[in-house]
């Protein structure tokens, strides 16, 4: 199997598992990741979140061909029995879902914790005791906080400044302590702010393409001030990919990071250039994280990914970042897709 030309002697030969389940299979990552990886041949089982719609997520908008290749599993990460009859047979595991809104964490915590915590260690043990060769284990980029020093490397302190990151970094201890303890063969892979088609609104950059869509120029947004290290989907797909390839990276962190830096107010004014309008940008009191929660600075060193996977971004620094909001706002431009969003209703 191909993947990015790595740095001389720094990737072994790639592995190649005959079956592959994907966790969170249905959400934003885990659709545009479980695609690809059909789209290369592989067997692939997607755990969905079990509903009596009998709705597989954003899987239920995936091509034909692909959803006639898909082997779909209805579970929760938070029950440890269905999480083994998803991982039995299965040769690699790439463990994505999980809860993710951070206001939502604010009110919710318990459910951080059983889904992002309680839920990786079912994962782990499963993985664990019927012998799977590889696990990939979602971390975030927020986990670090606000940067102490940039880029940020692995080797960052951790500092839980939300419910959300603080289940985050427990599912991340988990993940190495059973590396330690057992040998589990995990490697945790941090991405850092991902976006594009698919992404909730209860994301930034979402919520500025679709109020703009909608006709808004003036839009709501919380602190403009922050920064981000922004990373396209099918750049943190290729990252999820090569993690799961790679040999000899059980155990290792790696940061999957565009290593480009810039403010949520300029975020919203390359949105507006790429929808072609103007904007005014507006605070509103209930899109603000507490002051302590707000994670200020986020921008990620990459160096170790392409050491390690072969990876870099090719949607990188601030003209890969525009060519991904062009593309991004093509797929929000159809009614069809942006039918899906509440633009006029703040979305936690």
């Amino acid at each position: 199997m191909s993947m990015a030309a790595p740095g001389p002697g720094s990737v072994k030969t790639p592995m190649s598992p005959k079956k592959i389940l994907v966790t969170g299979a249905d959400g934003f990552i885990g659709s545009h990741l479980t695609e690809a990886l059909v789209r290369r041949g592989h067997d692939v089982r997607a755990m969905v979140c079990y509903n009596s719609f009998n709705s597989w997520g954003w899987l239920d908008h995936s091509e034909p061909e692909i959803k006639r290749s898909l082997d779909v599993f209805s579970g929760d990460i938070r029950d440890p029995f269905g999480v083994r009859e998803a991982v039995k047979g299965c040769d690699a595991v790439l463990h994505l879902a999980a809860l993710i809104a951070i206001p939502f964490s604010y009110h919710s915590p318990a459910t951080y914790v059983d889904t992002n915590v309680t839920g990786t260690l079912n994962v782990l043990q499963a993985v664990r005791d019927l012998g799977v060769g590889r696990l990939v284990h979602t971390s975030t980029s927020e986990v670090y906080g606000t940067a102490r020093f940039v880029p940020i490397t692995e080797d960052h302190p951790l500092v839980g400044q939300s419910p959300y990151s603080a289940s985050k970094i427990g599912a991340d201890q988990m993940a190495e302590a059973f590396w330690r303890s057992f040998a589990t063969p995990v490697t945790i892979l941090r991405p850092f702010n991902t976006f594009g088609p698919r992404q909730s609104a209860r994301a930034v950059i979402p919520t500025i393409i679709t109020q703009l869509l909608a006709g808004r120029r003036k839009i709501k947004l919380g602190a403009v001030h922050p920064t981000r290290d922004f990373n396209y989907v099918a750049d943190t797909v290729r990252a999820f990919i090569a993690a799961m390839e790679a040999e000899g990276i059980e155990g290792e962190t790696i940061n999957a990071a565009s290593n480009f830096e810039i403010s949520i107010g300029d975020t919203a004014r390359a949105i507006a250039r790429a929808v072609g309008c103007d904007v005014e940008i507006e605070c509103e009191e209930a899109r603000l994280r507490p002051e302590k929660s707000e994670v200020e600075r986020l921008w990620g060193d990459n160096a170790k990914a392409a050491r390690l996977l072969g990876w870099s971004p090719r949607y990188g620094g601030g003209d890969g970042f525009d060519r991904a909001l062009a593309e991004t706002v093509e797929w929000f431009r159809d009614p069809a897709n942006l039918g899906f969003y509440k633009a006029d209703r703040y979305n936690i």
